[in-house]
């Protein structure tokens, strides 16, 4: 009997879309060992926007959540969001950072690494699949699914084709933007079943058109073998379907069925939705469905943005112009597909050029860098007067943009002293410098992360079946065996649970 796969996002893309990442570590681990205990195929907790939001905001450091989440994940994989060359950052890394990077995230407990461009440009994608397989982490090739006149099934399945010559281990379909209908979605899977029978194949969909549900069910009857889903408390709107209903619609089906809990994922849906309220200030606002995206294909993170930057100038009236120029600017750049960074570059130009009232009269160093092929190659070329007027007489470049970077680790050890305690605290600081070293002072002189999470660790004792009762317990202030990220209170707890 076939049975569908669920990879649950809540502790990533479930909080990422709807609360602006701002889930602490704290209030994930209550949770996770019912998350275990459920049958999931993989449980996605890591990387996207997670790495950057820790430091940035929650004075969290990243490899220690990684860390409490593997120790406490014993039967389920965990699953993370790395951006290729891009890494968990903004910008293209020089190799070493990627290799060092893939390495040190399976030796702290990363499992599987869905690994995508921004542009669909798979020379973006060769180092981190070098490195991953080189560490003994799983390969996940991902496409990243967008509509335009050069985006089409014969273009997505020579994508997969060559992933697979590169050794990705499973595909998957990513639809950042709610715009996979269900009949492509039928054709897409259909097709890559078809060419690669042996891999297996994930969807990964957000609800925002109200097409997700429908293409999930499309997808599994095609051949799809796990769809991403999140508890129903945290799903919905820019976020994934809710992992009730797809088990429920599922369960009909004998041959696709996925054999979950109802039961045991409605208590966990539960727990998260007393855990959103206390994130009420960091709701996106975009809720239910907007069908307007399967005209403008903007996703919601990225409206909510250019809401953000439109207000900053008093113009956030002008929006319905910026998503009109917004798909213009996409035509004008090669039809990138809208998700990080691309989006962002998009966007912000599509916002210069609405506020300016001239087309590309103000150019963004990132809408130069796309121009100039330092992110890779787009789905077409660049219309010819656009690159000139953006890029004058230079000439782009055609090889891997990544080939122009000297190695950084080096360099980045000697800037950041020895406030890194170790090769993580190190990429740490490569991938975000600043926010980076303000974290890291911060845990030098006294803020640590240790001292906060052993106490939410030992606090959070789930009493019931909605809630969690904490009880207050001091951490001692010696680290154990020389690791100043494990301490004895971690022992006392795992004790007394």
């Amino acid at each position: 009997m076939t049975k569908t796969g669920i990879m649950e996002t809540a502790i990533r893309d479930g909080h990422q879309s709807l609360l602006a990442t701002r889930m602490r570590t704290e209030d994930m681990i209550p949770a996770l060992e019912r998350m275990d205990a459920i049958g999931y195929h993989s449980i996605e907790c890591w990387g996207g926007a997670t790495f950057d939001t820790c430091m940035r905001f929650l004075k969290e450091d990243p490899w220690l959540r990684l860390r409490e989440i593997k120790s406490r994940l014993k039967h389920t994989p965990t699953q993370m969001l790395l951006r290729g060359q891009n890494a968990v950052g903004y910008r293209h890394y020089a190799d070493d950072v990627v290799q060092e990077f893939c390495e040190r995230s399976v030796a702290n407990g990363m499992d599987i690494f869905r690994i995508f461009d921004a542009l669909n440009d798979t020379r973006n994608l060769e180092t981190a699949f070098d490195a991953v397989k080189r560490a003994g982490g799983h390969v996940q090739g991902t496409i990243c699914y967008t509509i335009s006149p050069v985006h089409t099934v014969d273009r997505f399945a020579a994508m997969a084709d060559r992933m697979v010559e590169m050794g990705a281990d499973s595909l998957c379909i990513k639809d950042m933007a709610g715009l996979l209908s269900p009949m492509m979605a039928k054709a897409l899977v259909s097709r890559l079943k078809k060419d690669h029978p042996d891999k297996l194949l994930q969807m990964h969909c957000h609800d925002t058109s109200g097409y997700s549900e429908m293409a999930y069910l499309m997808g599994v009857q095609a051949g799809a073998d796990v769809i991403d889903c999140a508890v129903s408390s945290l799903a919905g709107g820019t976020s994934q379907p809710a992992t009730e209903t797809l088990v429920a619609a599922l369960a009909e089906d004998p041959e696709n069925a996925t054999g979950l809990d109802l039961v045991k994922i409605a208590e966990l849906s539960d727990y998260f939705r007393d855990v959103r309220k206390r994130y009420w200030k960091f709701e996106s606002g975009l809720l239910g469905v907007d069908a307007g995206v399967l005209q403008h294909q903007v996703p919601g993170g990225m409206i909510s943005n250019l809401v953000g930057q439109l207000r900053d100038q008093g113009a956030e009236s002008k929006l319905g112009e910026v998503l009109a120029e917004n798909a213009r600017v996409r035509a004008d750049l090669g039809y990138p597909p809208l998700v990080t960074p691309s989006s962002q570059i998009v966007g912000t130009q599509a916002v210069l050029n609405v506020l300016t009232g001239k087309r590309y009269a103000s150019v963004t160093k990132e809408t130069k860098n796309l121009a100039k092929g330092m992110y890779g190659e787009t789905g077409q070329p660049i219309a010819a007067d656009v690159l000139k007027t953006i890029l004058g007489d230079e000439a782009p470049i055609t090889h891997r943009p990544a080939d122009e970077l000297a190695p950084e680790l080096d360099e980045a050890r000697a800037q950041i002293g020895d406030l890194a305690e170790n090769i993580d605290d190190v990429l740490s600081y490569v991938m975000f410098p600043q926010p980076a070293k303000e974290f890291l002072q911060w845990r030098r002189e006294g803020g640590g992360p240790e001292r906060e999470l052993v106490a939410a660790i030992v606090g959070a004792m789930w009493v019931g079946e909605k809630q969690a009762a904490r009880q207050v317990v001091q951490p001692v202030a010696a680290p154990v065996n020389g690791d100043t990220n494990t301490w004895r209170s971690y022992g006392r707890l795992r004790q007394m649970r």
